[in-house]
């Protein structure tokens, strides 16, 4: 019976992934089948916990928050939770010897968004390391299969895909994290004066991450390397999209890829993979 209760925690964290992330949720269907579920387990744990200190504003996010985290630990060492989308990513920590540095490090950049509104340079890159780049770190564990020589290898451009992602949705959601909850991400910026030089700077800096990681989805393992491949996709259509758009712009709106352009984009990657032209 414990199977079942598995099956069905996993079915949580998969559900969780479909109702928060399209394009997480396209690229994880790309995955082979024997390493979906672990990726959603992993993306249910960390958007559940960025949904405490994002989100719920009318509840005591820090009580709940800690008691999250003091439930995680709990559910990883025991090896079960009554808490489904601990119950999954538990067994995805346990199952594939996932690094606890790497969740303490999310924990500890989801800590931060209790408190913190403003980043200098070593915030920044702490907070973007916690909360973006480890969790590719995580995925990389379920896409190596215990090979510590390929994660190695690949370790570096993991961490510049997730800070590349994070990034985006920095740009993307400047508008919200600063009307909503006060908080403006990239150091020496201020949302009220955002410039096109501002813009411009953080721009190429997500351009060099893209750079960097695109170099890692080439020497994934075929397993994860079109699924992978397809988010990245999807997030540089974005970023050209947010570069083409001027700076008061991107304050005044959420720039998004329709359905139908990521139908576009899912269709032309499938075939520049099927020809082997990543």
């Amino acid at each position: 019976m414990l199977d079942l209760y598995n099956s069905t925690c996993q079915e949580c964290s998969q559900l969780i992934t479909r109702r928060y992330s399209t394009s997480f949720s396209a690229g994880i269907k790309a995955f082979d089948p024997s390493i979906r579920a672990p990726i959603y387990a992993i993306y249910g744990f960390v958007r559940f916990a960025d949904e405490i200190v994002d989100t719920f504003h009318d509840f005591p996010q820090a009580t709940l928050f800690y008691k999250f985290k003091e439930d995680t630990w709990h559910a990883i060492d025991e090896g079960i939770s009554l808490n489904p989308v601990l119950n999954a990513f538990q067994e995805v920590v346990n199952a594939y010897n996932i690094d606890k540095a790497l969740i303490t490090a999310f924990l500890d950049s989801m800590e931060m968004d209790l408190t913190r509104q403003a980043y200098d340079d070593d915030g920044y890159d702490q907070y973007i390391y916690g909360s973006a780049e480890v969790v590719g770190l995580m995925c990389l564990y379920v896409f190596c299969n215990g090979n510590p020589d390929q994660y190695a290898k690949l370790k570096d451009s993991a961490r510049s895909l997730g800070a590349a992602f994070q990034k985006i949705n920095f740009l993307r959601d400047l508008k919200s994290d600063f009307e909503d909850r006060g908080r403006v991400y990239f150091p020496g910026v201020d949302f009220l004066q955002f410039t096109a030089a501002d813009k411009l700077k953080i721009e190429q800096d997500i351009l060099t991450d893209f750079q960097e990681g695109y170099k890692g989805i080439l020497q994934l393992p075929a397993t994860s390397r079109f699924g992978v491949y397809l988010a990245y996709v999807y997030y540089f259509s974005l970023f050209k999209k947010i570069k083409q758009t001027p700076c008061h712009k991107v304050q005044e709106k959420r720039i998004r890829v329709n359905a139908m352009e990521k139908l576009v984009l899912l269709f032309k990657s499938s075939v520049r993979m099927k020809l082997n032209m990543l």
